[in-house]
């Protein structure tokens, strides 16, 4: 089927600033530059590449103008198609003093891959036929300890073989290789941070790198408690206490004289002598009386 006889009504415009965005950099347009995909995609695919910049091409609107699919499948197309490549979407959010997040959508004849488009989306102005070398690094001392560690930069450029969706440039390693460093430093291994790097990823991934950059920085694992607090030092043994030789009591050695308490030694006054009142007959007669009383 040929796709110019898809729709024959004009396709309608979106609102200015929104629509079909035409990558930059695409190879010349040839009648085999959709052949390694699906029927229906590479039909898609077709139509879209000959709408001009602006063009809603909203699952609402391709409905709407392609009556060969519903909805349901031309979602499922465009999902394919930014699998493959051809279509990628990124959420930007809008100046002013309202928050405003709105959708745009890059299209391009030419399939690229993760890195490519996160290069790209990355860029205020579409992206130059050569991009400019990059500044020239000093090298840092031999001696010198490397900041971000030995192997965050290796882990997150292996992402990409683990997730496809997830391929970072070197300069998306380079920037998020400090977020991994703490991840590194609480004893979190390789194969851990790759698995919650590339666990339940979206269909499709908009924007690697800063899906990246938000799972480091929202999924770093609780720093381990601290160590136990070392036990307190030894309270000091008590004061020496002294004992009487005769009696036996204890008290601090300054009370004692000759090893004798104050109530031992010979010149301590003496306790006065208890001196009965009643004869023990006269006892014997009042508890008598007493347990008389008692009885009656």
């Amino acid at each position: 089927m040929d796709d110019s006889q898809l729709s024959a009504a004009p396709h309608p415009q979106a609102k200015p600033g929104y629509g079909k965005i035409a990558a930059p950099e695409q190879a010349p347009r040839t009648a085999r530059d959709f052949a390694h995909l699906p029927a229906r995609e590479a039909a898609v695919a077709g139509y879209l590449d000959r709408l001009p910049d602006g063009a809603d091409i909203s699952v609402k609107t391709l409905a709407a103008v392609l009556p060969l699919w519903g909805q349901c499948a031309l979602r499922t197309a465009l999902n394919r198609l930014a699998t493959a490549g051809h279509l990628h979407r990124v959420r930007r959010r809008l100046p002013g003093p309202v928050t405003r997040w709105v959708t745009r959508t890059y299209f391009s004849r030419t399939p690229r891959d993760g890195a490519w488009w996160a290069r790209f989306t990355q860029r205020d102005s579409p992206a130059p036929t050569a991009p400019p070398p990059p500044a020239p690094v000093p090298p840092a001392p031999a001696d010198a300890p490397d900041a971000t560690g030995p192997d965050a930069y290796g882990i997150l450029a292996s992402l990409g073989r683990t997730a496809p969706a997830l391929a970072l440039s070197k300069a998306d390693c380079t920037a998020l290789a400090p977020l991994l460093v703490p991840w590194l430093a609480r004893g979190v291994t390789p194969d851990r941070i790759r698995l919650a790097l590339t666990a339940g990823l979206p269909t499709p991934v908009h924007h690697p790198a800063a899906l990246v950059r938000r799972r480091l920085e929202t999924k770093l694992p609780a720093a381990p408690p601290a160590p136990a607090p070392a036990p307190p030092a030894e309270e000091a043994p008590p004061p020496a206490r002294a004992e009487c030789t005769e009696c036996r009591a204890p008290g601090p050695p300054g009370a004692f004289t000759d090893g004798r308490c104050r109530a031992c030694r010979p010149d301590a006054p003496r306790p006065p002598v208890f001196t009965p009142t009643l004869t023990p007959a006269e006892v014997r007669a009042h508890a008598t009386r007493i347990r008389e009383g008692n009885r009656r």
